[in-house]
C-alpha cells in the first residue's frame, strides 16, 4: 500500500482510498486526477480486494485509456489485464458485440467513421430527391446526432417534430438513414451508444448480467458526457451504487457535442449520499498562471467553486501583446518561438491556441518564413487519408459484403471502367430487390440491365470473394497485402510512378505497421472485425507525438488533455473569443469562458495573450476590442510586452459589431440598436422576398445592429440571410 498512496496528497488519498459508494471527485486542472484514478484502482484490487473483473473504467480518449492501462499495469502487472478499461465507444462496442442481434443487428456490424456517414447521407438525399441547397447533409446529421445523443430513435422524432415542417422533413431523412445503416449492418458513433442503452433499457436479463459484472465504475471527465452516457452510466451503477465520477465543471467545452454539464452539477440529485472531495492543488502550472485562471472562471455563475493554487512558487506574469494586425500579432509569435529556440534549443515546448481554424493560415505563413517547423493538429488525419481509406473499404467489405458505403468506394478503384452510371443501376436494383449492392453486382449476369459491364463487374466480384475466402484462415497483414496486390490497388500506384504516388505507397507501408503493432498488441484482439474497430475508433489527439520537435497550432477543443511549457493563446477580441454566435445568450458566454480556462491552464511555465486592434477574417477587414475575459485579468497578473502602442481604432462601437466595455465595473454593456426596424422581425412572421417569394422567418437572431434572419422559402427552401441586406418585407 505504501506505493500506492506515498507520493499522494492527503485529498488524492481520500480520493483514493473512499471506495464504497457514490463519489464525486471535482478535479482542477492540473490536479493529478489520472494519479487518483490509476492509484485508486490500484487500491481497491490490492487493499479491498476486489475483483480487477468486477472494475469498468471509462474516458474519452483512447490516448487517456491507454496511459491509464499502462500505468495500471506498472502498479499490478498482468492483473490489470482484467480491467475493463476504454472509451465510452470501445466499451459499448464490447457490448455489442455479445448481444446486439436482440436488436436485428449482426454481430459482426461495422462502424461507420464522419466520411462514410456524410457518404450515407447524401445518398439518402438523392434518393428522396430533397435539395442538399435547403438541407446541407452536415446540418441535418448534426441534427439527427443530437437527437441520438437525447435518446430519440427516428419514430420518436418524427413525433415530437410533427408539426414543424422542417424537422418534418428531417425526421424521413433519419428513417431513410437509419434504414440504410441497418441494410448495409453498420451503426455511426452515436448509435454505439444509443443502442447499448437501448439494450440495457429492454432486456432485464442483460442489464443484470452486467450490473453483476461491473460492481464498481470509475468515469473521468464526466463533466463531458451527453444524455446517452449519462443515461447508461446511471443504469449500469443503479444497483451498486458504487460510483466515482472525476471531473471539472469549469472544464466543461463540448456542449457542441451535446455534452451537459448538469450531470456533474448535479450529481448529488442521482445520489444524494455522494461524498464530494475537491483537488485543487495544480501540479502544472505557476501560481501566477493559475491566478490569471481563476479571476476569468469566478465569473461564471453555473459552477460548483474551486480556486486552483500551486506550491511551485508565482512564475512570470503573463505577457500580453496587441498587434496592428493579424500578421504584426503572428510576427510576434514566430518571433518569441525563435528566441526561445535559440535560448532552449527546442521548438516543442512551444504551443499556438486559437479558437477558430481560420486563424491558423496567417500563422502558418509567419512560421513558415521564419523557417520554424510546425504542424497543426486535427488537420488530416492519417485514417483520413485516400489511399487508407480505400484499403480499409475493401477490408471493411471483405469482413461486411453488405457494407454499401464501402463497395461503391472501392468498385472502381483502381480504375475498372465501372462508371457510376453502372453503380447506379446497381443500387437501384438492390433497392428494388432489397438486397445488398454486393449481391447485385456478383451476380450481374443476372440482371440484363447492366450489358457490357457484366464481365466488369463478375471480375470484381471474383476477386472480393477469393479474399473472403481466406480472411478468416490468415493473418490481418496477409490479407492486407493481398488486398493491395490481387486488387491492383498498389501496381497501379507503382505504375503511376508520380511524387504523389509514392507517398501514397509509402503511407500504406506505414498502414502495414499499423497492423503489425495491432497483431502483436495481446490485449487488442487479433481478428480482422477488432481491427477495423480500432482504427475507426482513433481520435484526433491519438495521434499526437509528443517527441516531435516542433510548434504545434490547435484549437483550444483540441488541446483539452494536454500541457505545454510556453502555450500562447491568440485572438483574445470580441467577436472570436467569444465568438459573435454566443454574444447573445449568457450560457454559451459561460461556455465560452471555460474554454478560456482551459487555454489558460494548458500553460506550464509561462503564458502570452495576444490580440490585435484590427483583423481581416472572412474576407472583411474590422477594428477590434479587447475580449471581455482579458478584461477580467487583473492588470498584476500581466505584462504588457507591445513595444509601439497602437493607435485603437476609433468609431468601432457605431459599427455595432461588439460590447461596449464599462472600465469602471470591468463589465460589458450592450449597444443600443440604432435602427429599430431589424429588432421587429421574429420566428413566425411571414415575409416576401423580391427573388425568392414567400416564406416564413424560423429564428431571428440579433447580430451588432443587424438580425440574421433564418428563413423557410415556400420556392427555394432554407435561406441564411442579413436583415440590412434581404430586401425582404413582413407581410403579417
Amino acid at each position: 500500500m505504501s506505493n500506492i498512496l506515498s507520493n499522494l496528497n492527503d485529498r488524492q488519498k481520500e480520493a483514493v482510498m473512499e471506495t464504497e459508494g457514490p463519489v464525486l471527485v471535482l478535479a482542477g486542472a492540473g490536479s493529478g486526477k489520472t494519479t487518483v484514478l490509476v492509484n485508486r484502482i490500484a487500491y481497491m484490487i490490492s487493499e479491498k480486494n476486489i475483483l480487477p473483473w468486477n472494475i469498468l473504467a471509462i474516458t474519452f480518449t483512447n490516448k487517456a485509456a491507454n496511459e491509464m492501462k499502462e500505468r495500471i499495469d506498472k502498479l499490478l502487472g498482468d492483473t490489470a489485464n482484467n480491467i475493463w478499461v476504454g472509451t465510452f465507444h470501445s466499451v459499448c462496442v464490447k457490448i455489442l458485440r455479445t448481444c446486439i442481434d436482440l436488436l436485428g443487428y449482426g454481430r459482426d456490424f461495422i462502424i461507420y467513421d464522419t466520411a462514410d456517414t456524410r457518404t450515407l447521407m447524401k445518398e439518402c438525399l438523392r434518393e428522396l430527391n430533397i435539395d442538399e441547397k435547403s438541407f446541407p447533409h452536415r446540418n441535418v446529421l448534426s441534427i439527427i446526432s443530437n437527437a441520438k445523443n437525447d435518446l430519440m430513435d427516428a419514430p420518436t422524432f418524427e413525433n415530437i417534430y410533427r408539426n414543424d415542417y422542417r424537422m418534418n422533413i428531417i425526421s424521413k431523412i433519419y428513417y431513410r438513414y437509419q434504414t440504410k445503416l441497418r441494410k448495409n449492418n453498420a451503426l455511426d458513433f452515436d448509435d454505439i451508444i444509443l443502442n447499448t442503452v437501448k439494450i440495457l433499457s429492454e432486456n432485464p436479463d442483460v442489464l443484470a448480467k452486467y450490473r453483476d459484472k461491473f460492481k464498481y465504475i470509475l468515469v473521468d471527465e464526466y463533466q463531458d458526457t451527453n444524455n446517452s452516457q449519462y443515461l447508461l452510466i446511471n443504469l449500469l451503477a443503479g444497483e451498486h451504487h458504487n460510483l466515482c465520477v472525476v471531473g471539472d465543471d469549469d472544464q466543461s467545452i463540448y456542449k457542441f457535442r451535446g455534452a451537459n454539464i448538469n450531470n456533474i452539477l448535479n450529481f448529488n440529485d442521482d445520489f444524494p449520499e455522494v461524498k464530494k472531495i475537491t483537488l485543487d492543488q495544480n501540479y502544472r502550472s505557476t501560481q501566477n498562471i493559475l491566478d490569471t485562471a481563476n479571476s476569468v472562471i469566478k465569473n461564471n455563475n453555473g459552477r460548483l467553486g474551486k480556486s486552483l493554487w500551486t506550491s511551485q512558487g508565482e512564475g512570470e506574469k503573463v505577457l500580453v501583446y496587441t498587434g496592428t494586425n493579424e500578421y504584426d500579432e503572428a510576427r510576434y509569435i514566430a518571433k518569441e518561438v525563435k528566441e526561445h529556440f535559440n535560448e532552449i534549443g527546442t521548438f516543442s515546448d512551444c504551443a499556438v491556441l486559437y479558437r477558430t481554424n481560420a486563424q491558423s493560415r496567417v500563422i502558418e505563413e509567419m512560421l513558415m518564413r521564419e523557417n520554424i517547423p510546425y504542424r497543426v493538429l486535427s488537420g488530416l488525419r492519417f485514417y483520413d487519408r485516400k489511399e487508407i481509406k480505400d484499403i480499409v473499404a475493401y477490408l471493411r467489405v471483405i469482413y461486411n459484403p453488405n457494407d454499401d458505403v464501402s463497395l461503391a468506394r472501392i468498385i472502381n478503384e483502381p480504375k475498372r471502367k465501372i462508371g457510376n452510371a453502372t453503380l447506379e443501376k446497381a443500387r437501384n436494383i438492390a433497392e428494388e430487390n432489397g438486397t445488398s449492392l454486393y449481391d447485385v453486382v456478383s451476380h450481374a449476369d443476372n440482371y440484363p440491365e447492366f450489358k457490357t459491364a457484366i464481365k466488369k463487374l463478375l471480375d470484381f466480384s471474383e476477386i472480393i470473394n477469393s479474399l473472403i475466402k481466406i480472411r478468416d484462415t490468415v493473418p490481418i497483414n496477409e490479407l492486407a497485402s493481398r488486398v493491395m496486390n490481387d486488387t491492383g490497388y498498389m501496381p497501379a500506384l507503382m505504375l503511376e510512378d508520380t511524387t504523389e504516388s509514392k507517398t501514397r505507397i509509402e503511407n500504406l507501408g506505414e498502414f502495414m505497421s499499423v497492423i503489425m503493432e495491432f497483431e502483436k498488441n495481446e490485449e487488442t484482439g487479433s481478428t480482422l472485425g477488432e481491427f477495423l474497430e480500432s482504427i475507426t475508433l482513433v481520435s484526433d489527439v491519438d495521434g499526437y507525438d509528443e517527441n516531435e520537435d516542433s510548434v504545434v497550432l490547435m484549437t483550444i477543443h483540441s488541446a483539452k488533455g494536454l500541457e505545454f511549457p510556453i502555450v500562447f493563446l491568440s485572438g483574445l477580441e470580441e467577436g472570436i473569443f467569444p465568438g459573435m454566435r454566443s454574444m447573445n445568450s449568457e450560457e454559451d458566454i459561460e461556455e465560452e469562458r471555460r474554454l478560456c480556462y482551459v487555454a489558460i491552464t494548458r500553460a506550464k511555465q509561462r503564458l502570452y495573450i495576444t490580440k490585435t486592434v484590427s483583423r481581416t477574417l472572412y474576407g472583411k477587414t474590422t477594428p477590434t476590442i479587447p475580449s471581455r475575459f482579458f478584461n477580467e485579468i487583473p492588470k498584476e497578473y500581466v505584462e504588457d510586452k507591445t513595444a509601439v502602442k497602437p493607435k485603437i481604432a476609433e468609431g468601432f462601437q457605431k459599427m455595432g459589431f461588439y460590447n461596449i466595455p464599462d472600465k469602471k465595473k470591468n463589465t460589458y454593456t450592450p449597444i443600443q440598436k440604432t435602427d429599430a426596424v431589424y429588432s421587429d422581425y421574429k420566428a413566425g412572421d411571414i415575409i416576401e422576398h423580391r427573388k425568392f417569394g414567400r416564406g416564413e422567418i424560423l429564428k431571428a437572431t440579433p447580430c451588432g445592429n443587424d438580425c440574421i434572419l433564418e428563413i423557410q422559402f415556400e420556392s427555394i427552401g432554407f435561406k441564411r440571410l442579413m436583415a440590412a441586406f434581404s430586401n425582404v418585407k413582413k407581410i403579417n
